[in-house]
């Protein structure tokens, strides 16, 4: 691996002091005078017909501003891709929680009272929760007008079911005729809330013909425009302001309440903040999908593959339009395909309109939910043949010259070797029976007759692409400005940007300094998320740092007579290669009175033809009298690239393993006919510090990525096959499957008293 002066070293946060001094100002710190709190009114009905709504003692309390309903919105339906929300419900309301009304008032509490002051009465419909129902010709259809979406596509006969996709290969019907054994299962996930410190805020101030937000969006120029269509005002006339992120996880690209709260401010004149208490993010913001996914699988008693089918059924809830396509069926598929030499394949996604609280993006989206179905099968798959599940992965894993399920062809495949890391960083020792202790560890001291089990999972996902913008600004007095239109949501991009540009212009990390640019600054900037911040961020911030050299080389020349083609930068000066001169670049911006900036702007909009791989193995101890289970150790081994910062590149890893060990062990966020009933922490699960074991991280880096520092990206991999690896290390403790997350102690014990029935 090239060795290079501060790419590869750690980096503190160029933010980190800001943040824990409290000087960092998130979207409720920008409470501006005169600012009026808004709050919403929520349908406690899943479906329903509004039949009438009287806000007339909300409007006669004291302190109240503002109270609009669907008949003050003049706009249509909003969303990302697809755009099937409104604003408030018009006519009927299609989830437990869907905005109905709101208000505008002094303060928070007056707000509050304002609410419970608004009659609303409704008729109940016909609802339907489970996606399989949903699809059946007696379901009550929730969009009959899909096809008129913009976004929405034509549907030969009004469904729930909205978007299908297949990927094929081969001749699957002769796979399954050439196979010795085959293997069915279905596996259920369960809606994960991203459980983010900050909840979704918003504040909207219109300033003569312009509206400024302030709000907490990763992706601030996809959500203006996702502003635009709900208010039908120009794109231009939106400008988004930089705010601090308290954690995005996904789940704040599209915050719920924006075009509420422009409503509000236009109806009042004054700015309106709106503030998510957690009850709201629950029952009304966008968690994780939950699925129900079948798979079939013929094999070889030598472990090779022959067929793979797989159905999955992606629960959308009552709206797509907070997704950026609309649809997660992409990932769902490419994770159960898996990593794996495939010759006959069907691939299914069914992506279906329920009762329930509308699904966005969650870390990976989709491919949690694949893995675990995927990976949790292939070890059943394998013990039905009697063969290790580490064994059967590495005959099957791809390599270079192999087709993925979904076609790509990447080069440089590295599962092989990353599966091979991890196996020998965890001590994995072959077990194909598959029950009982794991070979050479004793089960843990004080846990009497517990059964401990050991689980493997892989999964692979290719960097994301996008568009970014930049500016380098060299300063006269030494300074170096990194000028971006990326709003940080905790990921660490600040800092690759500052290693980038050090190395680049050979400056210590800390004379950089970093000016947040509203919309409208600086070109279309795609904003972080799906793994795309390192490949597409460090390319940008490079060409720009480039351009800035490229700058400094022409004054010299034009300022020293030197010729350009003999001018290097090293270090703070530039040099004459064919004389011995040299001048410090501060003192050539000081003589010519002027800084200079560097600007770069990219569109990396397609995935690369690299892929990264993790694979991670769990050691679990299984009480057979309760079905306890506790996770003993984690290791997990990741192919890379070359890494930028090993503090936020151990920090992803670690983070992501936190949500991958809550999503397998404890994390749901319950339903029960078409009402979120986990209303608060101490009904939704999180993993805390006592629930984590000793992490043990194995990092492969190469000159396998992309860009002039062949980088990969760590983002969405680390909590991709966790829950997998959890489950099959129970399965592998106590001889019996839970194929539905998250493995509970009450599910293991079910499992256990069926086994033994």
């Amino acid at each position: 691996m090239p060795q290079y002066a501060v790419i590869g070293k750690p980096i503190a946060r160029p933010d980190g002091v800001d943040k824990v001094t409290g000087r960092a100002r998130y979207a409720a710190d920008y409470f501006l005078p005169g600012t009026l709190w808004g709050k919403t009114l929520h349908s406690p009905y899943p479906h329903a017909r509004i039949l009438r709504i009287d806000t007339s003692a909300a409007r006669r309390l004291p302190g109240v501003h503002a109270v609009i309903t669907a008949a003050d919105i003049d706009s249509g339906p909003w969303g990302r891709a697809i755009k099937d929300m409104p604003v408030l419900a018009r006519d009927r309301v299609r989830f437990a929680g869907e905005r109905v009304a709101a208000v505008a008032a002094d303060d928070e509490d007056i707000a509050q009272q304002a609410l419970d002051l608004i009659e609303v009465e409704y008729e109940e419909l016909p609802a339907v929760f489970d996606p399989l129902e949903a699809m059946s010709e007696s379901a009550p259809v929730l969009h009959p007008d899909f096809g008129s979406y913009p976004g929405g596509r034509p549907l030969e006969r009004p469904t729930n079911l909205y978007s299908s996709a297949v990927n094929e290969r081969g001749d699957l019907e002769r796979g399954f005729a050439e196979a010795e054994v085959i293997v069915e299962g279905e596996y259920t996930t369960p809606r994960q809330h991203q459980a983010y410190l900050e909840p979704q805020t918003v504040m909207v101030q219109l300033e003569g013909e312009t509206v400024r937000v302030w709000a907490c969006s990763k992706a601030p120029y996809d959500t203006r425009n996702a502003m635009a269509v709900a208010t039908e005002l120009p794109a231009e006339r939106i400008v988004f302001n930089h705010t601090y992120i308290g954690g995005d996880f996904g789940g704040k690209a599209t915050p719920a309440n924006l075009p509420v709260c422009y409503f509000l401010a236009r109806a009042t004149g004054r700015p309106v903040i709106m503030v998510h208490d957690y009850i709201e993010e629950f029952m009304a913001a966008n968690p994780r999908h939950s699925t129900v996914v079948r798979l079939r699988t013929g094999v070889k008693r030598d472990g090779t593959i022959t067929a793979h089918h797989v159905r999955a059924y992606v629960n959308t809830g009552a709206y797509a339009g907070y997704k950026p396509l609309g649809i997660i069926g992409g990932g769902v598929r490419a994770a159960t395909g898996g990593p794996y030499r495939i010759p006959n394949l069907r691939l299914e996604s069914h992506e279906v309109y329920t009762n329930t609280v509308p699904c966005g993006h969650m870390r990976s989206p989709g491919e949690p939910q694949g893995a675990f179905a995927l990976e949790s099968h292939i070890d059943e798959v394998a013990r039905r043949i009697g063969m290790d599940p580490l064994e059967f992965r590495l005959r099957n894993v791809v390599v270079d010259g192999d087709e993925m399920p979904l076609g790509q062809a990447h080069h440089n495949l590295r599962g092989k070797e990353t599966l091979l890391a991890a196996a020998e960083a965890a001590g994995y020792r072959p077990n194909p029976a598959g029950t009982g202790p794991v070979p050479g560890r004793a089960s843990p001291a004080g846990d009497g007759a517990v059964l401990t089990g050991r689980g493997i999972a892989i999964c692979d996902r290719a960097p994301g692409g996008g568009v970014g913008t930049v500016e380098v600004t060299l300063q006269p007095d030494g300074a170096v400005v990194i000028g971006t239109a990326v709003f940080d949501q905790g990921t660490g991009t600040y800092a690759t940007q500052e290693a980038i540009v050090a190395e680049e212009l050979q400056v210590p990390p800390e004379r950089i300094r970093f000016r947040y640019w509203a919309t409208g600054n600086l070109e279309f900037d795609s904003g972080i998320g799906g793994m795309r911040a390192t490949r597409v961020n460090t390319m940008v911030a490079f060409e720009a740092a480039q351009d800035a050299k490229r700058q400094l080389v022409a004054l010299a020349a034009e300022r020293l007579g030197w010729p350009e083609d003999k001018v290097v930068l090293r270090g703070e000066e530039l040099r004459r290669l064919d004389h011995e001169e040299a001048v410090r670049w501060p003192d050539l911006l000081a003589r010519a009175g002027r800084p200079v900036t560097g600007r770069a702007h990219i569109e990396e909009r397609g995935r690369p033809d690299v892929t990264c791989f993790a694979v991670q193995i769990a050691e679990v101890s299984v009480d057979p009298e309760t079905g306890a289970v506790k996770l003993l150790s984690l290791t997990t081994a990741h192919d890379t690239g070359q890494v930028v910062n090993p503090i936020g590149h151990q920090g992803q890893i670690n983070g992501g393993l936190m949500q991958g060990i809550g999503y397998g062990l404890m994390e749901e966020l319950r339903v029960e006919e078409g009402r979120v009933t986990t209303l608060s922490f101490g009904d939704y699960k999180l993993p805390t510090a006592r629930d984590v074991p000793a992490l043990k991280t194995v990092v492969l880096e190469s000159e396998s990525g992309v860009g002039p520092y062949q980088v990969k990206g760590i983002g969405e991999t680390p909590n991709i096959p966790t829950a997998a690896a959890i489950a099959n290390a129970v399965a592998d403790a106590c001889g019996v499957r839970v194929r539905e997350l998250p493995v509970t102690a009450e599910k293991v014990y079910r499992a256990l008293r069926a086994s033994s029935a």
